[in-house]
């Protein structure tokens, strides 16, 4: 009884890890609200949604580029880029834009 009581806990934690890997940081919702506000200016934000600048690559394309993890991005929002305005995040702010960013990927 033992035996099949921690094999059957153990599938549950190596069914949960994946599950919980796939966790988005933040609101996407919320985040979808701030980059709207803050980077829809230069940013094609929403699919389908026409942007400013050529240079400024939509949020669609940024959430399918497989190189921009949570981390990548993390680390993106939080340095000073010559070509963009420079906007302070708090972490919350940050974490609902990745969310938003990442629920784009397919």
């Amino acid at each position: 009884m033992i035996k099949n009581t921690l094999c059957l806990a153990g599938l549950f934690g190596v069914l949960a890890g994946p599950l919980a890997a796939q966790d988005l940081p933040g609101d996407p919702v919320a985040g979808k609200e701030l980059a709207v506000q803050w980077c829809g200016e230069c940013h094609d934000v929403v699919p389908d949604d026409f942007h400013h600048f050529e240079s400024a690559p939509s949020f669609e394309a940024i959430a399918q580029t497989p190189a921009y993890t949570e981390l990548a991005l993390r680390a993106f929002l939080q340095t000073p880029h010559d070509r963009m305005p420079d906007i302070i995040l708090d972490g919350a702010q940050t974490d609902d834009i990745i969310a938003y960013i990442l629920s784009l990927r397919e």
